[in-house]
């Protein structure tokens, strides 16, 4: 199937370069790619403490630039570029930029904070559209749905953006069509780190919604995953670089009729795939509700994370993780009995400050392993062109499992957009 899905991307884009429907001509290709041209600067500043039992407490104060550059449109033809810089700003990088990193500090191993300093090209694509169709080709970003399988990991300062062919179609009355292969996936951790930086792809991705029905969205999904890890890597892995190749196919119902009583189910199959060396199959399970009292957003949800006795457990590498399983991100990587979480959320708005508090209770998918609880915490602000924002995580692990030790966070941060 990964086969057959390259192959019609290769003919989408075929199709799409002999046909200029709906594309505006312009008189020379600099007129084009100036007129309704932009150039925009975004700029954030954070801080953020992480307090982690077992390892040195560690703080980080960084900055991301980010240059970001949209041409205007040339018989559909058009050009994105995007550069970011991430900087400590005392250059004493004092604490972990990954979960395995050795860096030590008073005897004990630094806690990880996923933002190490670089400069990197986050997007580099060149598009072509017309009424109803787009391609794109180069490094682009992709967040698909809510992110959860497919995503940029937006929270951290270094985006994960994707190489790669990408084609949206909307010829069909309310259908979206999204087909991409990718070729590579530039991660949070920086192109410096051979083992995390850049995961070399040969994986496809197909997403296709409906939104003509009056209760709701429905969306099915395949990502098929082929980790093309090297020889080099595989050692450094211990023969596991691979282990996050999968086969997922999956459908997804969001409510969109009643605002008062809003709701999202989605259910998902994954298997091992073509590369993974861990012979395994697992489900995914997901059911939110929420309503709307007054100020008050309450939400109430529950997803599992299923583990196929004890293997291995549903995995999402490609996910957007800070925005699942609590914001302390001590399940970065689904433990091998799965993983259960029961969430509930209230949101609220006063004085146009956002208000959000969370509470998660973990467990595990076999075994019944108490893997603890969590609360989160956050407010945010705008002023101007500035967006504040002041968030806390606390993890307690309640004594049961020593892989999973206390954690608490605190980010401090401001969003400048020129």
């Amino acid at each position: 199937m990964k086969k057959h899905t390259a192959h019609l991307l290769c003919a989408a884009a075929s199709s799409l370069l002999f046909s200029a429907q709906g594309a505006q001509a312009a008189p020379t290709l600099t007129e084009g790619l100036t007129t309704g041209s932009s150039i925009k600067v975004n700029v954030r500043t954070r801080y953020e403490d992480v307090s982690w039992d077992g390892l040195t407490d560690a703080d980080a104060l960084t900055v991301r630039a980010r240059l970001s550059y949209q041409s205007g449109a040339w018989n559909g033809f058009a050009v994105t570029a995007e550069m970011d810089n991430v900087t400590e700003i005392d250059h004493d990088v004092d604490y972990a930029t990954w979960g395995a990193d050795p860096l030590v500090i008073k005897g004990k191993k630094a806690a990880p904070i996923f933002d190490p300093q670089g400069t990197d090209f986050n997007q580099a694509v060149v598009s072509y559209t017309t009424f109803n169709n787009s391609i794109k080709y180069g490094r682009q970003r992709i967040v698909l749905d809510n992110a959860r399988f497919i995503g940029n990991v937006g929270w951290r300062q270094n985006e994960q953006t994707y190489d790669g062919l990408s084609f949206t179609n909307k010829s069909i009355r309310y259908t979206n069509i999204f087909v991409a292969h990718i070729t590579n996936v530039n991660r949070i951790f920086g192109n410096q780190n051979l083992l995390q930086g850049d995961y070399k792809q040969d994986s496809n991705l197909i997403n296709v919604s409906y939104t003509g029905f009056e209760a709701g969205k429905l969306t099915g999904y395949a990502y098929l995953i082929d980790n093309l890890a090297d020889d080099y890597l595989k050692k450094l892995a211990g023969g596991n670089a691979n282990a996050i190749s999968n086969d997922t196919y999956g459908v997804r119902w969001s409510s969109t009729s009643n605002p008062s009583f809003m709701y999202t189910l989605e259910y998902a199959k994954q298997s091992n795939g073509d590369k993974n060396p861990i012979n395994y199959d697992a489900d995914y399970k997901f059911v939110e509700v929420s309503t709307t009292l007054g100020r008050f957003v309450p939400a109430l949800g529950y997803e599992v994370l299923g583990s196929d006795n004890g293997k291995k457990g549903f995995i999402t590498p490609f996910a957007t993780l800070h925005a699942f399983n609590g914001w302390a991100d001590r399940f970065l990587a689904t433990p091998v009995n799965g993983l259960k979480d029961t969430y509930v959320n209230l949101g609220a708005t006063f004085s146009g400050v956002a208000l959000l508090a969370s509470y998660h209770q973990y467990k595990s998918d076999v075994k019944s392993i108490d893997y603890g609880t969590e609360w989160n915490f956050s407010a945010t602000k705008k002023i101007g062109a500035v967006t504040y924002m002041a968030k806390y995580a606390a993890f307690d692990n309640d004594k049961l499992v020593a892989t999973k030790s206390d954690t608490s966070k605190i980010w401090l941060q401001a969003d400048w957009n020129f």
